[in-house]
């Protein structure tokens, strides 16, 4: 490679950098701006002036001494169970639905597969899950906040195109070794599809941190309430009297409930965000993998 570039190729160079710079600046800063106001005093936050706010105005945890309840605790304990159970069972259907649509050898491979992708365009609507759950008597249970959003069409077509793209003829030889289909699926193919597992997975983690509909549908005793319900019900109330009884007449009641919401929005957030440089190197290989079909 020729390492002795010309002044237009360094030319070129130099703007992608700070193109890809500038894009990265105001991609980023967002976030960062509602962590800096998050942990700003209400006080100073209100008198700031400027769009841009580069450091904390006023360093003070008023705000998350609004957002960490008692109940918080409970809600993160909840959520941590409702993500961890959650997906495991999502998973487990995945690989197992994927598993049967990606072999060509299976009879009613496509009758079935356009059967479950029915489901991606025209569904019940939110009644008849109601009823369903009303009727297994799983209301007012945490098997009513997994089940019924257990299995996404979506990603079970995406797990069954990489399975697809592993050759059959490993799955021939270790059925000619005595394997049996559960062990092709243990031992063959999701081993061979970390990189699509790895992005289901977070789909799925990031689906269950988020869900707040269902619960708020389905669940009626509080010590079964996940995280957002909690921060939700913190949201309704930021800009009412109790922040004034407990922050004090010093504190603008305004500013802070504003900055209430900013220090809300990184609790809900920053947990599950920890999790994606882990498995980042995995999405854009998974997502091609399991996106283009042969």
């Amino acid at each position: 490679m020729n390492k002795n570039k010309s002044v237009g190729e360094r030319i070129f160079d130099a703007c992608n950098i700070i193109l890809l710079t500038f894009i990265g600046i105001v991609c980023m800063y967002p976030f960062l701006y509602v962590v800096l106001a998050s942990f700003s005093d209400p006080n100073q936050f209100i008198k700031h002036d400027f769009a841009i706010l580069l450091k904390p105005a006023g360093f003070d945890l008023t705000a998350y001494r609004q957002v960490f309840t008692k109940d918080i605790a409970t809600g993160y304990l909840n959520t941590i169970f409702y993500v961890g159970a959650g997906t495991m069972i999502s998973m487990c259907l995945t690989f197992l639905g994927a598993y049967v649509l990606s072999r060509k050898n299976y009879m009613f491979r496509r009758p079935l597969t356009l059967f479950i992708m029915f489901t991606m365009y025209f569904n019940g609507g939110l009644i008849p899950i109601y009823l369903w759950v009303q009727e297994l008597g799983i209301m007012d249970t945490r098997w009513a906040v997994l089940l019924p959003t257990a299995l996404s069409t979506y990603n079970v077509i995406v797990l069954r195109s990489a399975f697809d793209s592993i050759p059959e003829s490993l799955i021939e030889a270790a059925k000619m070794d005595g394997a049996s289909e559960f062990t092709c699926l243990t031992k063959i193919m999701i081993p061979l599809s970390k990189a699509s597992t790895a992005v289901i997975v977070l789909f799925y983690a990031v689906s269950r941190w988020n869900e707040w509909m269902l619960p708020t549908i389905f669940l009626r005793t509080r010590s079964l309430f996940p995280l957002q319900i909690f921060l939700r019900e913190i949201l309704l109330t930021s800009s009412s009297e109790s922040i004034l009884a407990t922050a004090g007449d010093a504190t603008n009641v305004t500013a802070l409930a504003e900055i209430v919401k900013y220090a809300t929005i990184v609790v809900s957030t920053v947990p599950i965000l920890c999790i994606y440089p882990f498995v980042q190197k995995y999405f854009v290989t998974g997502m091609m993998i399991g996106g283009v079909k042969e």
